[in-house]
């Protein structure tokens, strides 16, 4: 994977169907009992940023990564799908 392959996949829009889908992050803050306020709190950035990123408004890569780090997932975390029940049976052969 080139250098910056990461990168530019963090920062491609959720809605052209071949970047990553942020509104898994919704899923993932929830789950760690975050709030929208409190992860605003958190990782410094606005509660309206925190829910355009959400809703694949901004895909800004240094915002996304402030999240990340603040709800405590890797970075990959975004980047791969979230396992459904549907595809947690599945092989990847």
């Amino acid at each position: 994977m080139p250098h910056n392959a990461k990168s530019e996949a963090l920062s491609e829009p959720a809605t052209n169907g071949s970047g990553p889908d942020y509104s898994t992050l919704r899923a993932m803050r929830e789950a760690r009992g975050y709030s929208v306020e409190k992860l605003s709190l958190t990782c410094g950035l606005s509660v309206d940023e925190i829910e355009d990123i959400e809703n694949g408004r901004i895909t800004d890569p240094s915002k996304l990564r402030r999240i990340v780090s603040a709800l405590r997932l890797s970075q990959e975390a975004l980047i791969s799908p979230v396992p459904t029940p549907a595809t947690q049976g599945r092989s990847l052969a």
